[in-house]
């Protein structure tokens, strides 16, 4: 995969999570052997999404807030404005790997990200994820078709928090949850943050970075 192109598009404005949902799928089913891969990053809408094995026990207060249940693996996560949301569509088989290796490589990417920032994270085995002083800010859900992935990674940059009390984040009751201008990540650094996730991920890859502008 030396050299391939990852293709790095910005979805502008707060989308809505069904219709990028749909669009990962579309393109997964639609890709040949010679498709390239894409990064696209975004924030959505507040939403609350299950899992394909969550549970509704989990939900305990959506309130006002959507809940969409998707094909992703984990359990119940929230998204919404002030998170930055990476989703990769990336041939595995291509590529030379399996899941667990891919999870790996997605928590070193955010691990290597935050330490630009000057920040000490590291991943835990019991539960997916990136953390901080023992508090979670980074989430990952995959779903594998066709020997492809799609669905990615969020890092909380600058958000309202107040929705991960509504539920029990990732299935962890009492999970705390953190983001990156509360670890001290100055809020004039965070427009960056997509691009050098971006950079990282591709250098992990193999792959070269392929602006596909905004969408």
């Amino acid at each position: 995969m030396a050299g391939r192109p990852l293709i790095v598009s910005r979805l502008e404005g707060l989308r809505d999570y069904e219709p990028v949902w749909r669009a990962m799928r579309d393109f997964t089913d639609g890709r040949g052997p010679e498709t390239p891969d894409e990064l696209w990053l975004l924030e959505h809408g507040p939403v609350f999404t299950l899992g394909q094995a969550g549970l509704p026990t989990h939900l305990l207060d959506p309130g006002e807030i959507p809940v969409v249940q998707t094909d992703r693996g984990g359990q119940v996560a929230y998204h919404g404005p002030g998170q930055l949301v990476a989703y990769l569509l990336l041939d595995l088989r291509r590529a030379g790997l399996g899941v667990r290796r891919l999870v790996h490589l997605l928590e070193d990417a955010v691990i290597a990200l935050l330490a630009h920032e000057s920040l000490t994270a590291y991943a835990r085995p019991d539960a997916p994820g990136v953390y901080v002083d023992g508090a979670k800010v980074a989430f990952l859900g995959l779903r594998v078709r066709n020997g492809c992935c799609y669905h990615g990674l969020a890092v909380n940059l600058d958000m309202d928090l107040g929705p991960f009390a509504r539920i029990n984040p990732c299935g962890y009751p009492g999970l705390a949850v953190t983001q990156l201008v509360e670890l001290g990540v100055a809020p004039a650094r965070l427009s960056a943050i997509g691009d050098r996730l971006a950079e990282i991920l591709a250098e992990s890859l193999g792959a070269r970075v392929s602006r596909g502008g905004p969408c």
